[in-house]
């Protein structure tokens, strides 16, 4: 029986404070049933994909993910076309855009990749798209890159870096059928502030396995907005690392997930230095059978990262039968010179009583669905900040509740 939204079915309190009587904490729960945040990858990071070996979906971290559907990116028998993808990038004054080889030292400082298939994506790409903000540059206007897919295989990478003091926003958008692996990775200098808005609006046919590397540097600000709509299977994994202290990172994520589609979203928070804080927020909503949605969300807090202030929450609303969600947050913790640590999950159907609420008002049964729905994700949404972006995704949204609602 799916619980209500508003009735926590792992632990909403926060490290430190009292629970409900015969509450279990959600940190019980996951190491019980899972190995702990810090060994759970089967293989440490390596750019080599010789040191990791092939899947067979029973590894902690392939477990939930339909291997024989990632049309040979976990094997490496998917070879990259010249009609994979297109990348076109658009970007304002005070912004460098360089298109590098392999052997450029800015690739890969953000992060290694901790699987086969960013590994392979490491391993394979031929050339490199550079991002550069100047020092003390404050964008008026975002930097918008095109991903669009063309019907084959590719793999790539992208490197986003902020000098010291600048403010940018970026909107990575993928469009059309590939099957795509890629890395991303995201240098903040110090006191740099950056916000990512990065879409999944895949034709349905489309794979698409990612690895998102943050690393943030001293008093450092990091927003990152992931948004999946489309595609067959889409697994993503952003993880985020300290370069010093007083890095801040918001993680949002919206995700609409409809019949006979997986997306899978695997978070990793590594609190690696002092003062640092985090918040993750993401919500979804399912529809239709066989719909499928994963959220990982771990955060190790290291036994340096005193001060620490972190919290993730997962929130997600099944429209109909025959959607299965699987929520995992994982905290693990090894100093207690902390401010706060929690998480959260719920999954669960309409809210009775909101609906008796609306409908008492004279609203429609299926409009009052539609209005549920919409504020549900209203609060993600509103974190995108740009007008014509956000009306674009609430019509996306509308379009996907006109199905189902």
């Amino acid at each position: 029986m799916a619980e209500a939204l508003n009735a926590p079915t792992l632990d909403s309190a926060r490290a430190g404070g009292p629970l409900p009587a015969g509450s279990t904490t959600a940190g019980s729960i996951a190491v019980a049933a899972e190995s702990t945040v810090a060994t759970r990858m089967s293989a440490p990071p390596s750019f080599d994909v010789a040191d990791f070996p092939v899947p067979h979906g029973r590894e902690e971290e392939w477990r939930f993910t339909p291997l024989e559907r990632l049309r040979g990116l976990h094997d490496g028998t998917a070879v990259a076309t010249g009609d994979g993808v297109k990348v076109v990038i658009e970007a304002p004054s005070g912004v460098t855009v360089e298109t590098v080889g392999r052997d450029d030292a800015r690739l890969g400082r953000a992060g290694m990749p901790v699987d086969r298939v960013a590994a392979q994506a490491y391993s394979s790409f031929e050339q490199a798209s550079v991002v550069t903000v100047a020092k003390d540059a404050v964008l008026t206007e975002p930097v918008r890159i095109a991903v669009h897919g063309e019907g084959g295989v590719a793999y790539g990478h992208q490197v986003i870096e902020l000098g010291a003091f600048a403010e940018a926003v970026v909107v990575i958008d993928h469009t059309g059928d590939a099957v795509l692996a890629a890395n991303v990775d995201y240098v903040l200098g110090d006191g740099a502030k950056l916000t990512v808005v990065s879409v999944q609006d895949w034709d349905e046919k489309a794979v698409h396995v990612g690895q998102h590397n943050a690393l943030i540097g001293r008093d450092a600000s990091f927003k990152s907005i992931v948004v999946t709509f489309g595609g067959d299977v889409v697994r993503l994994h952003p993880r985020i690392a300290y370069a010093a202290t007083g890095g801040e990172a918001e993680l949002f994520g919206l995700y609409f997930t409809d019949k006979g589609q997986h997306q899978e979203h695997r978070l990793l928070v590594d609190h690696n230095a002092p003062h640092c804080k985090s918040n993750v927020a993401y919500k979804g909503a399912l529809q239709g059978d066989g719909a499928h949605a994963v959220w990982i969300g771990d955060v190790l807090i290291q036994a340096a990262a005193e001060g620490t202030d972190t919290y993730e929450m997962n929130r997600n609303l099944v429209l109909t039968d025959g959607a299965r969600v699987d929520s995992v947050p994982n905290l693990e913790i090894e100093t207690g010179e902390i401010v706060g640590a929690g998480h959260a999950s719920a999954t669960g159907r309409f809210d009775d009583e909101q609906l008796f609420y609306l409908q008492s008002r004279g609203i429609p049964a299926e409009e009052a669905r539609r209005l549920v729905v919409r504020g549900f994700f209203a609060e993600l949404v509103q974190q995108i900040g740009l007008p014509d972006v956000e009306a674009r995704l609430l019509d996306k949204i509308e379009a996907e509740l006109k199905a189902s609602v």
